[in-house]
């Protein structure tokens, strides 16, 4: 191995709702206002800001010491949150740029990808939507599938970035709706690899599943895709803890092109979760778990309810 050798880190993270402080009276954001009964303050917001900054800028770096190139958020509102959070004391240095779209959540809440454009040249992006039906044959609106196109070291690679429907209604209840989520990225693998057969593709997000889920295993097999955090989960890890049980939604497959190395390409270099212990509750009966910025109404002043997870891509 040649001792120029990079680590690239790809990172996704749920952000647990980072909303800006002004009512936009098309979405509903009326729990995050300063008026409000969370009473989502200036300084408050600042605060998440700070700290997811902090966050995001150390994601993988047990490995390498640069800040991921690329970062999938869920749960931002719109771009002024994005644009707040690329110029946080934490990440002002990083030269993040970032894409996002507004999709007809009905929470008002969207995915995003960050991206350093001086290593990841993004050439095309867009939005592929979710079409649901409640079974009064009602619309029910969700986020987008955000798809973005560029450039990694010379080499093109299809990043598609996902918050599937949540289990609130009941795991079985909503599953429907996750594998249709499912059944659009495969259409949108389908039409990549179309283009290019051998299509270099990252499919990362929030499944609300986990990885051995129907919806993951018919992503995997249809798109014929690799999920290394099927190997990361286990009874004491996760991204994300419920009736202390670890859950992990969050995940990161990729196609299996990346395990050819050849002497010019990126090759996958391992996956986890990012835990580190400043992001965890650290007394408490829920000691260990993600440090979140809310529970409830309750302001604890803490992250998120998620930890981001990552991938590394090697160059040889």
């Amino acid at each position: 191995m040649s001792n120029n050798s990079k680590t690239y880190t790809l990172a996704f993270y749920n952000i647990e709702n980072l909303f800006d402080i002004k009512n936009d009276p098309l979405t509903n954001d009326d729990d995050f206002l300063p008026t409000s009964r969370k009473r989502w303050t200036s300084k408050r917001y600042k605060n998440k800001l700070r700290k997811l900054g902090s966050v995001i800028s150390k994601i993988g770096e047990e490995n390498t010491d640069a800040a991921p190139v690329v970062v999938g958020l869920a749960e931002v509102e719109n771009k002024t949150v994005l644009s707040d959070l690329v110029r946080s004391k934490n990440l002002i240095e990083e030269n993040y740029s970032y894409v996002h779209y507004d999709s007809s959540d009905e929470r008002g809440i969207d995915v995003a990808l960050l991206y350093k454009s001086d290593v990841f040249k993004v050439e095309n992006s867009e939005t592929f939507s979710v079409y649901l039906q409640n079974e009064f044959g009602v619309q029910d609106y969700t986020r987008d599938i955000l798809l973005v196109q560029g450039k990694l070291e010379n080499e093109k690679i299809s990043i598609i970035v996902n918050h599937w429907s949540s289990r609130r209604e009941g795991e079985k209840e909503t599953e429907y709706k996750r594998i249709t989520a499912a059944n659009v990225v495969n259409s949108v693998v389908k039409m990549l690899k179309k283009e290019d057969a051998n299509a270099r593709i990252i499919v990362m997000g929030d499944f609300n599943d986990n990885p051995n889920s129907k919806s993951l295993s018919l992503l995997e097999k249809e798109s014929n895709l690799y999920n290394p955090f099927k190997t990361v989960w286990s009874r004491d890890k996760g991204s994300l803890n419920h009736n202390f049980g670890w859950n992990l939604f969050d995940q990161i497959l990729i196609s299996t092109n990346f395990f050819e190395s050849s002497k010019s390409s990126l090759s996958f270099n391992g996956a986890n979760v990012f835990n580190n212990k400043n992001l965890t509750q650290y007394h408490g009966k829920y000691k260990g778990q993600p440090f979140r910025t809310y529970v409830g109404k309750k302001y604890k002043g803490g992250y998120s309810d998620h930890f981001p997870v990552y991938i590394q891509l090697k160059n040889p």
